[in-house]
């Protein structure tokens, strides 16, 4: 898929690196760092290569670099499925998809990145049969907010999540 100056794509498990230093980098910029969990390099590795998650990228057809990243993960009946935690019945659990993370490096920041990268994982989720798709954002984190709202998510908690940290839970039923 191209988009503008950009190309979204499917990452595979050689990417792993990438995503753990372009999640890195835009971490390291942000003045709020307990608004963003930052995966490491260990956990993008595992999600890449044991199927529970999938990647994409933004790459700039003019440098060939990677903008921007993003990965859902199909947490099944694990109990990180945060579909336990809005009460949905056992047997709509293993229709769930976590959008997790996103991360777009400061010089590609507000060119729709993120909205872009969503997209292209929401469509293939819908093709895949999955119904609830769901994310967190800290709930002082306008940005990712506005973000998953615009983009029909709406937001139906606020809770701890990934060892004590606040988050608000965002859910959009496709």
């Amino acid at each position: 898929m191209e988009t503008g100056d950009f190309r979204i794509q499917k990452a595979c498990a050689e990417d792993y690196q990438v995503f753990a230093d372009v999640i890195r980098a835009a971490w390291e910029a942000m003045e709020q760092k307990e608004w963003f969990m930052a995966d490491n390099a260990e956990y993008t590795y595992q999600m890449l290569t044991g199927k529970k998650g999938t990647g994409y990228k933004a790459v700039d057809l003019l440098s060939g670099q990677v903008a921007g990243v993003f990965m859902t993960v199909v947490p099944g009946m694990e109990e990180d499925n945060m579909g336990y935690d809005i009460g949905l019945p056992e047997g709509e659990l293993p229709l769930v998809a976590h959008m997790d993370s996103v991360a777009v490096l400061p010089p590609y920041r507000g060119r729709g990145l993120q909205r872009r990268l969503m997209e292209a994982a929401e469509a293939d989720l819908r093709e895949q049969g999955y119904r609830y798709l769901m994310c967190t954002a800290h709930p002082d984190n306008r940005y990712s907010r506005n973000n998953v709202i615009r983009q029909g998510y709406e937001a139906v908690m606020v809770k701890e999540k990934y060892g004590g940290h606040l988050r608000e839970i965002f859910l959009k039923r496709i």
